[in-house]
């Protein structure tokens, strides 16, 4: 898949705000989206998550969906390096799922400002 030049922008603001998340917290793809100023496109974050492995410091296992659920975990080179990744941060992991995930959550919206 060729990216256009508008997306591979976006991608770009998207690693941006992921590298400031901090360590011990997590942020879903419609947050990101949202701060963005693009609130339809949770899923092209994903897509610049999934492609996240080419680019190095990207703390992609910080973003998860709405829920807390690990669903990019099948993007990373094992099935459970997102969650160890977590997990050392002193992130709880169960089925999956984000323990305390209200907890947690670092919403960009409120933490940063344009």
């Amino acid at each position: 898949m060729k990216l256009s030049d508008e997306s591979k922008d976006f991608f770009a603001d998207v690693y941006d705000v992921v590298r400031l998340i901090p360590e011990g917290r997590v942020t879903s793809y419609g947050a990101i989206a949202r701060y963005l100023g693009a609130p339809r496109s949770s899923r092209m974050v994903g897509w610049a998550m999934n492609a996240s492995v080419s680019v190095p410091d990207i703390p992609a296992h910080r973003v998860v969906n709405r829920m807390g659920l690990l669903t990019g975990k099948m993007h990373f080179s094992e099935p459970d390096a997102m969650e160890k990744r977590l997990q050392k941060e002193g992130i709880q992991v169960k089925y999956d799922q984000v323990v305390d995930f209200q907890n947690v959550f670092w919403d960009p919206n409120e933490e940063l400002s344009l």
